[in-house]
């Protein structure tokens, strides 16, 4: 079941004092929907010619190459491409070109003698795969019996998955970095890999473990967030590299940035995807170290791990997707004040380089390239949807305008190899339309499924489960692959019987479910921590305007109990007494009565 504090830690406000603090820079009638709709047909065309270009050059190898127009294969030989663009077809409504490539997908197999990243191939192929699984429905495919427990592209992604598994086979649990598709892990292989590398497996292993009623990729996954947590410093920071046998920190720098960043976003995302506290939990106690030590003007330093002492002042391109972070946790005005900063270089520069001195004011030398990245424009979605502030409109237009001005080629987009003079290098990585382009079209189009209000849904029923779907309850995962939450409870958790026996006999379910009984949830929140909120209205699941009050303090339970912890009744989410079908399976069982 979801449990109550991790969602309500999950709700994001409209924060109207933020937005009357800000100095106003783009008057009210600006960016109409005449205007919206004008970039959102804009960033359609950048995407389709990237997309074209990539078929048209590129198809079956992974990437394009838009100076050349050649393809090549950089991260698995598995056409990424055309997999990661999958769930963008259908953010953008093309429904045909969807069910084309689902159609070409449904016949491969990755049963290939090739080493890839495990990183990489989770978050975008496997990843990627689950996404276009979970969005089958709105395209018009016809859909397997049982769905979305079944399917083509389900059997595919956990085909891909089960290959990445021998990965995790370290004395501590934390995955290596390299497997060959078909032998497993190499014997030359380095038993070093970076924090990121280890903990962003929760939100792809949890939505397979649950769709196919198989715990053991979700088991390794928080294994693997376990032993990153028993590792951390005394001040609740982490190093970025680690070795995966001995558990000793190989490179101990900490930061929210490269190499570490997505580990952090994975505890927040992790949790209310699979209603896990324990996770946001974890989140918690790592914020108040990165605050305490890593925040310096609004800015995020490096800084070592035991001491907390700066040891690298600059800004990354990849710490760019914060602000959406802190977003999604009610932190608006942190985020606002961040994402300003990042801004600010973006004017000063035309891009945002993979390294920039904050202190120097200048592009750090060897890390001056633009790969397209969408972490900025991610933050700038998510601010956008919880404040409204029509400044970030305008700082996406920004983007939107460097990318077109600087790196559109005949055939695609080029990543830009020096932001100091937008020099181009011969690669389009599969991000770009993974991520980029989505983000930027999610941030214009304020209408799509996606940022549905949670006040309507799609009964769907498999078995004795019944769930809601198309509610707008999506958490992306790293990749942008957005996963629909109630569609997990299609597959998993109580059926109709089980709640209705938990509603009406409460004393028999508790015994049945005493804590005797057998459960391997780790959890570390006590049940003090969790706030009783009473039938709340939902209009959305990330995006709350007016959510109910959760009093209870984000300092609370700041330490692994590794205790078993079972409750003898259901989420108040459940709201057991009203009848199943009234209730909205927002996230889980959330109603609206």
């Amino acid at each position: 079941m979801r449990h109550w504090l991790t969602l309500c830690f999950i709700l994001v406000w409209r924060d109207s004092d933020i937005v009357s603090a800000q100095r106003p820079i783009i008057p009210e009638h600006f960016y109409t929907q005449e205007h919206l709709s004008e970039l959102r047909a804009e960033v359609k065309e950048l995407f389709y010619h990237a997309y074209n270009g990539y078929l048209n050059y590129a198809y079956p190898l992974d990437e394009l190459q838009p100076l050349t127009c050649r393809g090549v294969d950089t991260w698995g030989s598995y056409s990424l491409t055309l997999i990661d663009a999958l769930s963008t077809l259908a953010v953008l409504g093309n429904h045909t070109e969807f069910r084309r490539v689902v159609n070409v997908l449904s016949k491969k197999s990755f049963d290939s003698d090739i080493n890839v990243s495990v990183f990489e191939t989770n978050i975008r192929i496997v990843g990627g795969l689950l996404s276009a699984h979970l969005l089958s429905h709105k395209s018009g495919i016809e859909l397997e019996p049982g769905w979305p427990c079944n399917g083509p592209l389900l059997r595919l992604a956990e085909d891909a998955a089960k290959r990445l598994l021998p990965a995790f086979n370290s004395s501590t649990g934390m995955p290596y970095g390299t497997v060959n598709l078909r032998y497993g892990v190499p014997p030359d292989e380095t038993p070093v890999t970076c924090t990121a590398g280890v903990g962003t497996f929760i939100v792809e292993f949890g939505v397979l473990s649950r769709l196919t009623q198989n715990p053991e990729y979700e088991a390794v996954a928080m294994r693997a967030l376990k032993s990153l947590w028993d590792h951390r410093s005394s001040l609740g920071l982490l190093g970025n590299h680690i070795n995966v046998e001995t558990g000793q920190w190989v490179a101990t720098d900490s930061g929210i940035g490269a190499a570490i960043d997505s580990y952090y976003e994975y505890l927040v995302k992790g949790s209310a995807l699979l209603g896990r506290p324990e996770l946001m939990e974890m989140f918690w106690h790592h914020l108040v170290g990165i605050e305490r030590y890593m925040r310096k003007d609004d800015w995020y330093f490096w800084v070592t791990m035991t001491k907390g002492t700066v040891s690298l002042p600059v800004f990354q391109n990849l710490e760019a997707y914060w602000p959406g972070v802190l977003s999604t946790i009610g932190k608006n005005s942190d985020a606002m004040k961040s994402i300003l900063n990042y801004h600010q270089v973006l004017k000063h520069i035309g891009f945002v380089p993979e390294m920039y001195d904050v202190q120097q004011r200048e592009v750090r030398p060897n890390r001056e390239g633009y790969p397209l990245r969408p972490e900025l424009i991610e933050s700038l979605m998510f601010l956008y949807q919880g404040t409204r502030d029509k400044n970030l409109l305008a700082m996406g237009e920004d983007v939107l305008r460097a990318i077109q001005h600087s790196t559109r080629t005949p055939c695609g987009y080029a990543t830009v190899k020096d932001t100091r003079d937008h020099r181009l290098e011969d690669r389009m990585e599969s991000f770009f339309l993974a991520e980029t382009t989505k983000y930027l079209y999610l941030l214009f189009d304020t209408e799509n499924f996606i940022h549905g209000q949670g006040i309507s849904g799609k009964p769907h029923r498999v078995a004795s489960r019944s769930c809601m779907l198309d509610t707008g309850a999506y958490i992306f995962n790293t990749e942008a692959h957005p996963m629909d939450v109630g569609a997990l409870d299609c597959c998993h958790g109580p059926t109709e019987r089980d709640i209705w026996q938990k509603a009406w006999f409460p004393k028999r379910s508790s015994k049945r479910n005493s804590p005797e009984s057998s459960d391997d949830k780790l959890s570390i929140v006590s049940s003090s921590s969790i706030e009783t909120c009473k039938k709340p209205h939902w209009q959305s699941f990330l995006w709350i305007k007016s959510p109910p009050t959760c009093s209870a303090s984000s300092a609370a339970s700041k330490s692994w109990t590794g205790k078993r912890r079972r409750s003898s009744l259901y989420s108040l989410l459940t709201c057991e007494a009203a009848p199943f079908m009234q209730m909205f399976c927002i996230g889980g069982e959330v109603c609206d009565i």
